[in-house]
């Protein structure tokens, strides 16, 4: 093997050894149901923005172990062959209940729910949690930075700054899901339909002996779409160029786009500049702002400083999640051939069975239930639908401006007091059925009877 990554064994060793003991024991086709779900917010985070459903079902319906995955797994030397004979002919032939991407959710209510034969529920776990709680988190963030925002631009710039080329990739998808402007990642560019963008580096300026003349040889090379960075030595100095080469050019018949600030104080050296560019004529050029932004600096800048920017280049914070770099999901049986099960170890409590999560018409409440309740009262919505059945999508998965378009229903629903962007935001406690609890009393009942 050449080092390439087999994505059927992306899974922890310990989901094959429990494939293993339950094969031994009898129980790998016992019907089992999974939940996964974030257990409490990050201090910051009011809500979460539900995201990487399609990457969990693109790997469930390709899930299969081939012969370089086999031979693998043999090598390890832990698993015997006849666990590895029985995953010679392995498919996901379960069905999965989740909410939709883009959907706003909140802490204890299910991402997705699981339920298949006990041996292939369990192998999924690594993967889904991973796909899931990642791509959740980076949409969030990125929904905030937008929030923050306040309808001037914001565009990723996080790519040099992930945790690895896949969440790159991954913060250009989430990014096209809740309305950011750009991404510098071409990649992403490309296959999410999110659009390029970028200015021009400090080394370009530092390449000419000139600032002015890297200024000039720039704009002329890309023309309107030129954004000049003004910061290499100083940032006033810089501007007051960068209107010289703009003036050049609109001699020319050409209208510069705009300039970048990337350091110092944002606030005042962006008010300096839209006075300089307007007292030159120039009150359509833009100015963008970058350099360790997130969506707290974002939302100063914009409602407490009054900054005169455009819009902004989000990198290190976007891309490594800042204030919650990652998010406490898990993924917990809740009910096996047919017996309802829970945890009561001390701060991971769950609830027991299949769930449905119920919104309030007006937006106003959540209300978690056993999946088979009726609505708990009129104009309730249930956010779980089923995505997967046998093993196989019930439908084509939506484009991602359908999901950007459930992104901004879900958006305009939410109450004021949870987009605020704050250190300490208003959180929604989702209320919890009479018969969940009375279905998890009955759970806690007989685990106090050693059943």
């Amino acid at each position: 093997m050449d080092g390439t990554v087999l994505e059927p064994l992306l899974v922890d060793l310990y989901e094959l050894t429990m494939a293993e003991a339950y094969r031994r024991g009898g129980m790998a086709e016992v019907p089992a149901s999974f939940s996964l779900y974030v257990r409490t917010l990050p201090p910051t985070r009011p809500y979460l923005v539900a995201a990487g459903l399609a990457d969990a079902l693109d790997w469930l319906e390709a899930l299969r172990f081939g012969e370089d995955e086999l031979a693998a797994l043999d090598g390890l030397g832990v698993l015997p062959a006849e666990l590895l004979d029985l995953l010679a002919d392995f498919r996901f032939t379960g069905t999965v209940r989740a909410v939709p991407e883009g959907t706003i959710v909140f802490a204890e209510e299910p991402l997705l729910e699981v339920d298949a034969p006990l041996l292939e529920a369990q192998l999924a776990e690594t993967f889904l949690l991973n796909q899931v709680t990642l791509q959740t988190n980076l949409a969030t963030t990125a929904a905030r930075c937008r929030a923050a925002a306040d309808g001037r631009s914001v565009v990723d710039f996080s790519l040099r700054r992930t945790h690895g080329i896949d969440a790159g990739m991954k913060v250009a998808r989430v990014a096209r899901i809740v309305g950011l402007d750009g991404t510098s990642n071409v990649a992403g560019a490309v296959r999410y339909g999110v659009p390029a963008s970028g200015t021009m580096a400090h080394a370009f300026v530092q390449a000419h002996g000139d600032e002015r003349e890297a200024f000039r040889l720039f704009a002329e090379a890309f023309g309107e779409s030129s954004i000049l960075l003004v910061d290499t030595y100083d940032s006033l100095r810089g501007i007051d160029r960068a209107i010289e080469v703009a003036t050049e050019l609109r001699g020319r018949g050409v209208e510069l786009l705009g300039v970048r600030l990337d350091s110092g104080d944002l606030a005042e050296l962006s008010r300096t500049a839209r006075e300089r560019l307007d007292a030159a004529g120039f009150d359509r050029m833009q100015i963008f702002a970058s350099g360790d932004l997130d969506e707290f600096r974002i939302h100063r800048l914009v409602h407490e400083e009054r900054a005169p920017i455009d819009g902004f280049g989000v990198g290190s914070s976007l891309g490594a999640s800042k204030y919650a770099p990652t998010l406490n999901g898990v993924y917990k049986l809740t009910e096996v051939d047919g017996r309802p099960v829970r945890k009561t170890s001390v701060g991971k409590v769950t609830w027991p069975g299949r769930k449905q999560v119920w919104r309030a018409a007006d937006g106003s409440h959540d209300v978690l239930a056993l999946a088979d309740e009726p609505a708990p009262g009129e104009g309730y919505v249930p956010l779980l639908e089923e995505v997967m059945a046998d093993g196989v999508r019930r439908r084509p998965d939506p484009d991602l401006d359908e999901v950007h378009a459930h992104f901004c229903r879900e958006w305009d629903a939410l109450p004021d007091e949870l987009r605020r962007i704050e250190e300490e935001p208003a959180r929604r406690v989702v209320q919890v059925s009479d018969q969940l609890r009375a279905t998890a009393a009955g759970v806690d009942a007989r685990i106090e009877e050693g059943v």
